[in-house]
């Protein structure tokens, strides 16, 4: 399989989809920040190359990822294996294999913030990829209809199923918020924890740059600063905006059956209950951009991985 350009595709399929997880019920959107001109993100990480043999017996194989920037863009390529240790794959819960890739993709190495959000959840549409070159993928192709008759695989009912934070339905995830495709790609649906301790060397409370989004934005995991443009403030877990609704949406299947929390559409973004935007995101100050930068975080909690952007794509 072969992800070439995967960000510079065209969001067709994603503009149609209903934007239960970016905080609103069409597909794009105005925010009210203005639109910023392009800030170069050159001189961070550009270099970053990651070659490693996980003994982990699911992948027993070197994993590569090689990042580089032109003037324009921001490229890796990589073979899409973990450099950290993961789950047992096949398993019960999940049968596929992990095997290695042909990634290939491009950012732009000076994200242009605009005044539109733009969803990034679907096949084509990923909103970022991680530093080791995994990507990150935030929905599932589960669904159930409006009876509660599911399917993980490719349900074509109204209710998406989500990956994580529920306990109704079972995609074997590991300890990383990771699974694997049919075809073999392991992927990121939340923090990818074992990334994250690599990066961390050891220090439990520090942000980590974890990877880069479709628009070229910079995205860390669950750790920034208490005041978003001040690097003197403390550290801390950073929360997303989103919450469960305090009812079901109409036609939903019964919560008897499926508490609330088990579809992307039990939950909402109310603005102001947390930190973070509608896409995950803020502006501020992080240690590889003490000028202050807009960027995105993986959080705990829904939406765990951004699932739109705001960057000019």
């Amino acid at each position: 399989m072969s992800i070439h350009t995967l960000f510079h595709l065209t969001v067709v399929g994603a503009l149609a989809m209903t934007l239960s997880a970016c905080g609103g019920g069409s597909s794009s959107t105005s925010s009210t920040d203005s639109t910023e001109s392009g800030t170069s993100t050159a001189a961070v990480l550009c270099n970053y190359a990651s070659s490693l043999f996980n003994s982990s017996p699911s992948v027993n194989a070197t994993a590569t990822a090689t990042w580089s920037c032109s003037s324009t863009l921001r490229s890796i390529t990589a073979n899409g294996l973990p450099d950290h240790a993961v789950g047992t794959f096949p398993s019960t819960d999940n049968p596929n294999a992990i095997s290695a890739q042909n990634i290939s993709a491009s950012v732009a190495v000076a994200p242009t913030k605009t005044n539109v959000i733009t969803p990034r959840v679907g096949a084509q549409n990923k909103p970022g990829m991680a530093l080791n070159g995994i990507v990150f993928d935030p929905g599932t192709a589960g669904a159930c209809d409006n009876s509660g008759a599911c399917d993980l695989g490719r349900g074509t009912g109204a209710w998406s199923i989500e990956a994580l934070g529920q306990n109704s339905f079972r995609f074997g995830t590991d300890s990383n918020n990771a699974h694997v495709q049919p075809q073999g790609t392991y992927h990121y649906h939340g923090i990818p924890e074992g990334l994250v301790t690599k990066l961390n060397k050891g220090v439990a409370m520090s942000m980590a740059l974890i990877g880069w989004a479709a628009d070229g934005f910079p995205i860390y995991a669950r750790h920034g600063y208490s005041t978003a443009s001040d690097a003197s403030s403390a550290i801390k877990v950073v929360t997303s905006s989103y919450k469960l609704k305090t009812s079901p949406d109409a036609n939903r299947p019964a919560t008897s059956l499926y508490p609330m929390g088990a579809f992307t559409q039990d939950y909402e973004y109310v603005s102001g209950s947390g930190d973070l935007d509608e896409c995950n995101g803020r502006t501020g100050v992080t240690p590889e951009f003490p000028n202050g930068i807009y960027h995105y975080y993986a959080t705990d909690t829904f939406p765990y991985l951004q699932r739109c952007v705001k960057g000019q794509l």
